[in-house]
């Protein structure tokens, strides 16, 4: 298969003026450089809307490729999924051309300093780094068991039945769930879905309400509250927060109670550069960092951490204030984010060796006024905190039927902080490995989009699924989906899901009639 194109008739004179600026000489080289910096961009083109006219410089298949044609082809056939034979092989070439042609063109244009030196020196040690590197893995952070000892004091657990009541049929018959009976649930994870003003949140707090008092406040919980919580809703949680002894915490007034660093293991130096490289990860994936600012947090955390003696641990300012010392007071993504995160006293400067957060309840409110990047930065580094420090604990003991619980982690937004490739890996990794340590989790949505993915089979890893009312209810194959639930049950879903209104659900619980409505 001969793979001859042509650039767009705009990308013509760029292909000239690139040769020139890079001092490559022929210009074959810039479409192959064109193309190697689309695809690092790890942007999936579409052939119906992204493919550009051919009246611009023509490449023959030798020419173009010359001795390297395979693992051209192979890029395209990873990145794409493609079998090596398929016929749209040389459209997918040429459109990552013309887009690479046209990203590296506004580059230039707009840093009139930048040299072809710069340019090839930067992206070619990026591409280094990363093959170094590697993707920086999910994983927990397991510390070697005489700093597990000193550091992560393991929780209590309840061992008993924790069986909560979750609505009432239409004749006013309770309906129980077993929240931890191994003998009926694989896991104690749960979801819950609906629009907003259905009943969802306060449907969910009844139910940490009902787990704090079953298990005699042994069983704590976090909420993670993503939109912020209003002075209404504060006022109408009034008892709530009360009767479960929570803590609520509005940031930026007041600190959380952890230091999110604390979770690197800042004995072991092996383990110290996975933890200040999951860190970085974390910061880069949730606030748009670019390389050159990744490699400026990872050297900054390295030096903030080797500044600290007797075991103590940075806080942020520490990072902020050696960001400041390399990169100059000039403005950037990073210096926002650390200063946001430092300055506005989000976390705790202290470290919680003890983890005696982990045995109070809190309610933590992240102010909607607050970036969305520091918004989103704060949440997966609190989620990576408390799963870290649960993955370093002793699994919790399955007695009889009861599996032992004590924790129920609370993510409110779910459909927003879990919509990128990342965070669903996340996700993922947690619901399958912290359950065995007596955590649930409990996923509070808007919609349910999220919650399907090709990749990994969420009703499976979130068993047991609550559904209010949503927009989208029409789509039937989604809501079977997200309940897991077999075609036999679909009439009923539809049915179900037609009449239902405000403070009505449907569910997967196997202790009820699959998608029957009942009352919360």
């Amino acid at each position: 298969m001969l793979i001859n194109i042509r650039t767009s008739e705009t990308n013509k004179n760029v292909v000239r003026e690139l040769t020139q600026k890079l001092n490559l000489g022929t210009e074959n080289y810039i479409s192959r450089i064109a193309f190697a910096y689309s695809l690092s961009k790890r942007i999936k083109l579409n052939l119906e809307t992204d493919l550009q006219d051919s009246k611009g410089k023509e490449y023959k298949d030798d020419i173009l490729f010359g001795k390297y044609r395979h693992y051209y082809m192979a890029l395209v056939c990873q990145h794409y999924g493609l079998y090596k034979t398929d016929k749209d092989i040389g459209k997918y070439i040429k459109m990552h051309i013309d887009h690479g042609l046209a990203l590296m063109n506004k580059l230039f244009l707009d840093n009139k300093n930048l040299t072809g030196l710069d340019f090839m020196l930067e992206y070619i040690e990026a591409g280094i780094d990363k093959m170094e590197e590697g993707d920086v893995s999910n994983d927990a952070i397991i510390f070697d068991e005489q700093t597990r000892t000193s550091r992560v004091a393991s929780k209590s657990y309840f061992s008993g039945l924790i069986q909560l009541l979750v609505g009432k049929t239409f004749d006013d018959e309770p309906i129980y769930f077993n929240l931890n009976d191994t003998s009926i649930h694989n896991n104690a994870h749960v979801a819950v879905a609906g629009n907003s003003g259905t009943g969802k949140t306060f449907f969910a707090n009844n139910l940490i309400k009902q787990v704090v008092e079953s298990s005699k406040g042994a069983v704590n919980y976090i909420f993670l509250d993503f939109k912020g919580i209003s002075e209404d809703d504060e006022k109408k949680n009034a008892a709530f927060f009360e009767g479960t002894k929570t803590t609520l915490i509005k940031a930026p007034f007041k600190p959380f109670p952890i230091n999110p660093l604390s979770f690197i293991d800042n004995v072991n130096d092996k383990k110290k550069i996975m933890g200040i490289n999951k860190f970085v990860d974390i910061i880069a994936s949730y606030s748009g960092i670019g390389k050159n600012q990744q490699q400026t947090l990872k050297d900054a955390t390295r030096d903030a951490f080797g500044s600290m003696k007797n075991g103590l641990y940075p806080s942020f300012k520490n990072i902020y204030q050696r960001v400041i010392e390399m990169e100059g007071e000039k403005a950037s993504t990073l210096k926002e984010v650390l200063q946001s995160l430092g300055e506005l006293d989000l976390f705790e400067t202290s470290t919680d060796f003890k983890n005696e957060f982990l045995n109070r309840n809190y309610y933590l409110s992240l102010s909607g006024d607050l970036p969305n990047n520091v918004r989103f930065t704060s949440v997966f580094l609190i989620i990576n905190y408390i799963y870290n420090t649960f993955m370093n604990m002793d699994n919790a003991p399955i007695e009889g039927n009861y599996q032992a619980m004590r924790y129920v982690l609370i993510i409110d937004e779910a459909h927003t902080i879990f919509k990128e490739k990342k965070s669903q890996e996340l996700l993922e990794k947690i619901l399958r490995e912290i359950r065995s340590k007596g955590v649930s989790v409990m996923l509070l949505s808007q919609g349910i989009d999220e919650f399907n993915q090709p990749s990994f089979d969420f009703s499976s890893m979130c068993e047991t699924a609550f559904l209010f009312d949503i927009k989208d209810k029409t789509n039937i194959k989604l809501m079977q989906k997200f309940l897991g639930i077999g075609d036999k049950e679909i009439q009923r879903l539809k049915n179900s899901m037609e009449q239902i209104k405000k403070y009505q659900l449907i569910s997967n619980l196997k202790e009820y009639t699959t998608c029957e409505l009942f009352k919360a």
